[in-house]
């Protein structure tokens, strides 16, 4: 167990901590990845042989020095690599590191459902069910060309592979990418798509505004959606052109969030990312012809205006995205 997968519990609006947080990691090893909004992988194969210890305790000393330090608790997965630290992390709790040893890695992963292992999206999991390849020991025990026949070749590799528990991931080192970030928490955890969706609106016209207004474009975006048992899902989606349009926001949070499939999710908050990011004046548009594009727009324009003269509640964030 040589890689660690953490989740710093951070409170609403408080990512700003993220950077420090990393730092922690760095006393321990040069190779950190950042998770926006409040997580880090960290490749911990130097540091036990450096410090004498298994990731298992550097885990419990990188616990309480975020307490100590910071007071912020976090849940943390090990695994031998970065998809089963990623897994482990799923199990956590604060205060117990889930490890899972290398030798252990095919009897961990054998009865989750195939949609647990990441990279498999909505569409690839509904296949393979109807065809009764619904757990990963089955996708395992599955021959590799069946798998290629239902999902392609390279995909059904690297679909076999995971499943049998290859992992051929790596930690690579960054800082917190650069990116804005916001986020729309429920005063009790809510059922009603409506209000989701309502809170997606008011979250991407946030996001546009700000973009906007340091003259930035994004090229992708992130939806997170925190559930009422501490869980989330994390969905991120290349737009089809760098932008800081809200209502192309806006349409790519819906998206992200329809395909999501939640069944009366109770859910807790709601944040999107603005990734990728770039000047708007570097960036390339397409032409359109459509009126009411055009007018979207304009209207943006005058109420940034607006914003920049009487202040940022002059126009409510995501009242002019459709």
């Amino acid at each position: 167990m040589t890689i660690l997968c953490v989740r710093f519990q951070l409170p609403p609006m408080y990512e700003a901590a993220l950077p420090r947080l990393l730092g922690l990691l760095e006393e321990f090893t040069p190779v950190v990845e950042a998770l926006p909004p409040d997580g880090a992988l960290a490749d911990l194969r130097g540091a036990e042989r450096y410090f004498g210890r298994d990731a298992v305790e550097l885990a419990s000393v990188i616990r309480v020095r975020a307490l100590a330090l910071y007071g912020v608790d976090c849940v943390i997965g090990a695994g031998p690599g970065p998809m089963t630290a990623r897994m482990a992390l799923r199990d956590a709790r604060p205060g117990l590191t889930r490890a899972v040893p290398e030798g252990e890695v095919r009897d961990f992963l054998a009865g989750r459902p195939v949609a647990a292992l990441p990279g498999v999206g909505t569409a690839t999991a509904r296949t393979l069910c109807e065809y009764g390849l619904d757990t990963l020991g089955r996708v395992a025990a599955a021959p590799l060309s069946t798998l290629q026949r239902l999902v392609g070749a390279k995909a059904g590799r690297e679909l076999h592979e995971r499943a049998n528990g290859i992992d051929r991931g790596r930690v690579v080192p960054n800082g917190v990418s650069r990116s804005l970030a916001t986020e729309r928490p429920f005063t009790r955890d809510e059922l009603d798509p409506d209000r989701h969706r309502r809170a997606l609106l008011s979250a991407a016209g946030e996001l546009g505004a700000r973009l906007r207004a340091v003259d930035k474009v994004c090229r992708t975006l992130t939806l997170t959606v925190r559930y009422a048992d501490r869980s989330a899902t994390t969905r991120s989606r290349a737009l089809g052109e760098p932008t800081a349009h809200s209502a192309a926001l806006t349409r790519t949070a819906y998206g992200m969030y329809e395909a999501l499939g939640l069944q009366r999710a109770r859910v807790r908050s709601l944040s999107l990312r603005a990734e990728g990011l770039a000047p708007a004046e570097q960036a390339s548009h397409q032409l359109t012809f459509d009126p009411v594009d055009e007018k979207v727009r304009r209207i943006e324009e005058v109420a940034d205006r607006a914003r920049a003269k009487f202040g940022p509640r002059a126009v409510m964030p995501g009242s002019l995205a459709a």
